[in-house]
């Protein structure tokens, strides 16, 4: 029989800690890579992604392949340097591993999460509107199952005027699929504009609801209310799937990439880098 895998005992000021550090090392590796870091959602769901990884899922490192595990799944692919960053606080791997490689013919960290390149990655994704789909075929698997793990993905609000998306949300609903909990980072921007400009999601929380789904909403970057958020989630072996939506700032913790479209992806010089480090730092002190 596997090890029971318990969650990390992490407080919120120590999960405030690791955010700023993830945001923080995500700046010094857009310092280092020309245009090929997606940084401003990297920023926007950093929150979340620490939450996850240091917090709510039951995952170890050193058993990558405990069937109890939590499953993740990153749907919003582009965000793949948070995710490694993430993993790697946790203790999946070295940080140096991510910033001497990344991007790299043949490195285990392309700009797009591989499973196939990296242990500890559920898997592949980029193409969007797939996450959703993938995590409801291996929820109902674990259900049917008889297993009390949760599968977890993570989405851009863009992504979710996919058509597959809806589909998969009918699909969790009519198989109860309480052990699939959706994180949605809700930062109202696409790559080129924003969100409501092209596709009206609003009313959102209602969609949602529409399709069966228990709706929790909340502050994506107050690592208190997201804690309580998941603490609120139903049992895994309960009925109805959960969507958390996070309302979330695109660049969030640099005044200058917030909400500024032209930081969808793209580098930092010395100059800019510099500035960056300085607002991030500016703003952690103010909170």
């Amino acid at each position: 029989m596997a090890a029971t895998i318990t969650r990390p005992e992490t407080g919120v000021s120590e999960l405030e800690d690791l955010s700023y550090e993830l945001r923080e090392k995500l700046l010094l590796l857009c310092g280092e890579y020309d245009g090929s870091v997606h940084i401003g959602g990297d920023l926007s769901c950093a929150d979340i992604l620490t939450l996850l990884f240091q917090y709510g899922m039951h995952v170890d490192p050193q058993d990558l392949h405990n069937p109890e595990r939590d499953r993740f799944v990153l749907s919003k692919g582009h965000a793949a340097v948070c995710m490694y960053i993430t993993m790697a606080i946790r203790g999946f791997f070295d940080y140096r591993e991510i910033v001497d490689t990344y991007g790299q013919l043949g490195s285990a960290y392309g700009m797009h999460p591989c499973k196939v390149q990296l242990p500890g990655v559920e898997v592949s994704t980029g193409s969007l509107g797939h996450g959703l789909p993938l995590a409801t075929g291996m929820a109902l698997h674990g259900k049917r199952s008889g297993m009390d793990h949760r599968v977890f993905t993570l989405m851009g609000d863009g992504e979710t005027g996919e058509g597959s998306v809806w589909e998969a949300a009918l699909a969790a609903h009519s198989n109860n699929l309480g052990n699939l909990v959706a994180f949605i980072d809700r930062n109202r921007q696409l790559m080129t504009s924003f969100s409501e400009e092209r596709v009206k999601l609003e009313p959102y929380p209602d969609k949602w609801r529409a399709f069966g789904w228990n709706v929790i909403e909340v502050n994506g970057h107050d690592m208190a209310a997201l804690v309580q958020a998941f603490d609120s989630l139903p049992a895994p072996d309960s009925d109805v799937p959960t969507v958390v939506i996070c309302d979330t700032v695109k660049g969030k913790g640099v005044d200058f990439m917030e909400r500024n479209l032209a930081w969808h992806a793209g580098s930092l010089n010395d100059t800019d880098l510099a500035r960056a480090l300085t607002s991030l730092a500016h703003g952690r002190k103010a909170a």
